[in-house]
């Protein structure tokens, strides 16, 4: 769905190269773009006629199990971090797919499986280093640079390329997750239940609905879960999710945390993608119906529907102590159009179009950041930072005045001054 043609790919393999890297592109004149995991639906990795600063042979990551702190590189993926960090019993909040990279999911806030007991991935950062439009490289922290710090925790790429990621870790053995499916016919009544369950979710369980196609051809209804703490607790927990019917799929098994990232891998290989996103304002059964009724219609076997609850820990954090404001929000609502051929995009984006359009009497203007496509419009990007949007707006004028870093959901700066 991206195509676009750098003059320039800087395969960078530590701070200086990504220092001489902003430098030059301002030397120059040159636009900039950052690619960490390249797994951007947005596709802002890549510029046109401008520099790629490419941080993907970044990779290095020091664990200390006696502090639990991880310093991870920006080129990590998810399932590399999470090697790393469970060779020792530990983890921390970072996604729900093992091909994701750590810069961007942490940048733009960060959902994830364990984030009702843990909050966000950037409720878990500690510091980072970070190399600015001027070409400085500054440490930001509670204690140093807060201001920067606080933006960095939500406010995606726009105000420096980060080279290194600290995290706070938590002990994490085996879980209980998986996915219970039902046939898609039976939708309505399966969101009826996720409703009521959800609400009343423990911290413990990272939970999320998708009516989607199965490797093996089934076209379902399923939730799928994660539950991290004591497992004969979780089993009870579950148990409801697992007697509506008969499931024609209970995966539900314990399991290593590596595992969990990667059960839905499949779901997004590198292929056409066009998403819509936004948090839902209102869960009644009319938007379950119209939900199930899209569902039901979906134009190819990898385009699908998904529900992440957003619940625990992460609405305990008042909205504005980070730049990630959404916190009241307590669904993620993702329509995910993918396919194999270009010649099946018009279908498709036909499909998540109408959807969209059905969709917007139920649905809030915020968005998380991650989420977003590519040109969705200057409201879109506003909605995504929320009721920080005009404190971003000064911290960008503050770090990045020129708007250096603009091929991203971009904060403009300029607005400051209008």
């Amino acid at each position: 769905m991206i195509d676009r043609r750098p003059a320039l790919i800087a395969r960078c393999v530590g701070a200086a190269d990504v220092i001489s890297c902003v430098r030059f592109a301002r030397e120059h004149d040159l636009p900039v773009s950052v690619r960490g995991g390249g797994h951007s639906i947005a596709g802002n990795a890549v510029c046109d006629d401008g520099l790629v600063i490419d941080l993907s042979r970044m990779k290095t990551i020091r664990v200390d199990p006696v502090r639990r702190l991880a310093r991870a590189d920006p080129g990590l993926l998810l399932g590399e971090f999470d090697r790393e960090t469970q060779a020792f019993g530990l983890a921390t909040t970072l996604g729900t797919l093992s091909i994701t990279g750590i810069a961007g999911l942490t940048l733009g806030g960060g959902l994830g499986w364990l984030m009702g007991k843990h909050g966000l991935a950037c409720d878990n950062l500690l510091s980072v280093d970070i190399v600015t439009a001027d070409g400085r490289l500054l440490t930001a922290s509670a204690e140093e640079n807060p201001d920067l710090f606080w933006g960095v925790r939500g406010g995606s790429g726009n105000f420096g390329v980060v080279t290194s990621f600290e995290y706070q870790l938590h002990p994490l053995g085996p879980v209980l997750a998986g996915l219970v499916a039902y046939p898609i016919q039976q939708a309505p009544q399966v969101l009826r239940f996720f409703r009521e369950y959800a609400a009343t979710c423990p911290d413990e369980l990272g939970l999320m609905s998708a009516m989607l196609t199965l490797p093996d051809g089934n076209t379902v209804v399923g939730v799928a879960a994660c539950y991290s703490g004591d497992l004969e607790t979780g089993e009870r927990v579950l148990r409801p999710l697992r007697s509506l019917g008969s499931p024609v799929a209970d995966l539900f098994q314990t399991m290593r945390y590596t595992d969990v990232q990667k059960m839905i891998d499949w779901w997004a290989v590198p292929e056409h993608h066009y998403w819509k996103s936004s948090f839902l304002r209102e869960m009644d059964d009319t938007t379950l119906d119209i939900i199930a009724d899209f569902a039901l219609r979906k134009p190819s076997p990898g385009s699908g529907v998904g529900l992440e609850v957003i619940h625990g820990a992460v609405r305990r954090v008042p909205p504005d102590a980070t730049a990630f404001a959404h916190r009241d929000s307590r669904y993620n609502f993702l329509m995910l159009g993918r396919w194999e051929s270009r010649a099946l995009a018009e279908t498709g984006m036909s499909w998540v179009r109408e959807f969209w359009s059905a969709m917007q009497p139920f649905l809030s203007t915020g968005v998380y950041v991650n989420y977003l496509s590519d040109n969705e419009g200057e409201d879109r990007v506003q909605g995504a930072y929320g009721s920080n949007y005009d404190r971003l707006l000064q911290l960008k004028a503050k770090y990045d005045p020129t708007n250096f870093f603009r091929i991203n959901q971009n904060i403009r700066a300029i607005k400051v001054a209008a």
